[in-house]
């Protein structure tokens, strides 16, 4: 694929300093691992993300969306494609009444932050999650009890094809850890929030407990891609993995967190075939001893 071309042909809509060759995905992902991407391309508004979209599809390049990759390991081998990041008027959000709309390029806990200083209630359980609002809707993400589907009204998304479509809250197909763009491929690019109104000293507070208790739990000191499996029906991922005495595993830098078993964390120089190989020793290990076959949630690249 002749990547310098593509960049040249994005080059024509699209600000050169957002269209840049051989970007490490350690710097873009929050596992802080894996190899370069071919091209790496931001695009700030609607009409740059259509016109990348149509080039791409012009020169059959191989693509894909990225938030601020926290739910995603690339190999090491890197990705022969191109990445898109949303930015710009996707990183905007504002106000109407109880009514949140925001760009799916926002970071889902400044969000949560945003609508608490405003007094609204109803997005508490997304204080702590570090990923994108794109990629949240994307996998209904959710935390404490809470998700994505519990307070979203509609979201606005683009087909490959650049069309634009406004889905209601039925339309999203919303399940646990699922929505309707696993399956379609569309990009979402703004989603509506119907809010409570509330205390804002009293949401701010429970949020900074919600974060306290991420940060007695969870080992948020290392880069992780939080919990690294599903949770299995009937089960708790991180209680299989304990139970089947995994905790502290490791594989090079790659290490079962010793602090909570549901993460795989990188204790420094892991590669990502170190955190895949240990995915797989503990998926073994776990079925060995419970007869349960763990799933990532981690989406691998």
């Amino acid at each position: 694929m002749n990547y310098d071309l593509i960049k040249d042909k994005l080059s024509l809509k699209i600000p050169e300093g957002n269209i840049e060759k051989n970007v490490s995905m350690a710097k873009e992902t929050t596992f802080r691992c894996g190899g370069d991407a071919a091209l790496f391309v931001v695009a700030e508004n609607i009409d740059e993300l259509k016109f990348a979209l149509s080039v791409l599809k012009a020169f059959d390049a191989k693509w894909m969306m990225l938030g601020n990759g926290s739910n995603v390991l690339f190999r090491d081998q890197g990705f022969d494609g191109v990445i898109i990041k949303l930015g710009g008027e996707f990183l905007e959000a504002s106000f109407e009444g109880n009514v949140l709309t925001a760009g799916a390029g926002i970071l889902l806990a400044q969000l949560s932050k945003l609508a608490g200083t405003k007094g609204l209630s109803g997005l508490e359980f997304a204080c702590g999650i570090p990923g994108s609002l794109g990629g949240a809707v994307f996998m209904n993400a959710g935390a404490y009890g809470g998700s994505i589907e519990d307070c979203i009204k509609s979201v606005t998304a683009m087909t490959k094809d650049g069309d634009i479509y406004l889905y209601s809250k039925d339309e999203l197909e919303l399940g646990y850890r699922h929505s309707r763009f696993m399956d379609s491929e569309e990009i979402v690019l703004f989603a509506e929030f119907e809010l409570k109104e509330g205390n804002a000293e009293e949401i701010l507070e429970t949020m900074a407990d919600l974060n306290r208790k991420r940060k007695e739990k969870q080992p948020v000191n290392y880069p992780s891609a939080g919990s690294f499996f599903k949770r299995p029906v009937g089960y708790y991922a991180a209680a299989l993995i304990d139970e089947a005495g995994l905790k502290g595993a490791s594989v090079g830098d790659a290490q079962v967190s010793e602090l909570h078993a549901g993460f795989i964390i990188n204790k420094g120089n892991a590669t990502a075939s170190d955190i895949l190989a240990l995915c797989e020793h503990v998926k073994k290990v776990v079925y060995e001893k419970s007869g349960v076959t763990l799933e990532p949630e981690v989406r691998i690249i």
